[in-house]
């Protein structure tokens, strides 16, 4: 994450949390205005940078088994 976007989510994270859900709906809106093959670009991007963060061991993981016992525990 580059040092703008930490500094941009630090500041967010203040925000009360009606304002930063009304945030949230203007960044998610605002990407509708970008072409499909430019969001399908953002997404491999994303995709590749938590790759490498996973390689690199600074991102955790969990196995799948598990996501899925703690969904349906979840909504059960």
């Amino acid at each position: 994450m580059s040092p703008l976007m930490m500094e941009c989510e630090a500041e967010a994270m203040k925000l009360l949390p009606a304002e930063r859900a009304t945030l949230a709906e203007r960044l998610i809106a605002s990407l509708d205005e970008i072409s499909d093959d430019q969001n399908e670009q953002l997404w491999l991007n994303e995709a590749d940078r938590r790759y490498r963060e996973y390689k690199k061991g600074q991102m955790s993981s969990r196995s799948a088994k598990a996501v899925l016992c703690d969904t349906r525990a979840a909504i059960i």
